[in-house]
């Protein structure tokens, strides 16, 4: 393996450590506690850190709002968050490494049977706030009114909500241990997660980190991460066009 450029390492860890944002809020993405995570994120930043030679510090949040305020603060180097216009102005994102779902979860007797019937007046919808779902739904939904909180099934419970979007293997596992609630079929969208560095560094860096995400999927790295972590759902997302 070639030597990576001193640019390139520098873009990456100004400060010589290489700062890693780890959602354990998506459980897609990382699991295990802030002391220590595994899954799919951790073992890219790891593997990432490797091949630049720098030393990795993996910093625990609860939620994907919370990394994203932390890259505007110069907080962090890499980040795994899905792809959204509003992040964009802050983040250099590479093409998507794992694609999922976004769905509904409803009170079981709920006459909300299709995504479509979700979007009307008088239904309220708990996302957790600065979420991707949130971001899309805020540019999406016509009808319906969002109910922002650092956990959306938690709102949606306390406060009797007719709805409640999020990822969709979270939910599904909720719904199995909770008989009074119940998964609409089909999704409202597709959760592009991508990783990112912060915009303003040297290109170089990006233009790196796309290559590394390419060679992490076409070499099978990331879907043998999923296969680890126990996430037969979520799928390798296709090669960059």
């Amino acid at each position: 393996m070639s030597p990576i450029p001193a640019d390139v390492v520098k873009s990456f860890a100004p400060t010589g450590t290489l700062r890693a944002a780890i959602n354990l809020g998506n459980m897609v993405l990382a699991q295990g506690t802030p002391d220590a995570p595994r899954g799919v994120t951790p073992e890219l930043a790891h593997e990432l850190a490797r091949r630049l030679g720098v030393p990795l510090t993996l910093v625990p949040f609860d939620g994907a709002g919370k990394v994203f305020e932390a890259v505007k603060a110069g907080k962090l180097d890499v980040l795994f968050l899905a792809i959204e216009p509003v992040r964009a102005a802050e983040i250099a994102f590479t093409a998507p490494y794992v694609l999922i779902e976004g769905v509904y979860m409803v009170p079981k007797d709920s006459k909300l049977k299709t995504v479509a019937d979700v979007d009307r007046s008088g239904v309220r919808i708990g996302v957790n706030k600065g979420s991707a779902y949130d971001l899309y739904l805020t540019r999406t939904l016509k009808a319906a009114t969002l109910m922002r909180g650092d956990d959306g099934v938690a709102l949606f419970i306390k406060d009797k909500l007719e709805a409640v979007g999020g990822v969709k293997q979270p939910l599904a596992v909720y719904a199995k241990t909770n008989s009074n609630v119940r998964v609409i079929d089909g999704r409202f969208m597709e959760i592009r997660q991508a990783m990112g560095m912060p915009q303003g560094r040297d290109p170089a860096g990006a233009k790196y980190l796309r290559a590394f995400v390419e060679e992490m999927k076409a070499s099978g790295f990331v879907a043998d991460a999923l296969k680890r972590s126990n996430q037969p759902d979520a799928a390798v997302a296709p090669p960059e066009k």
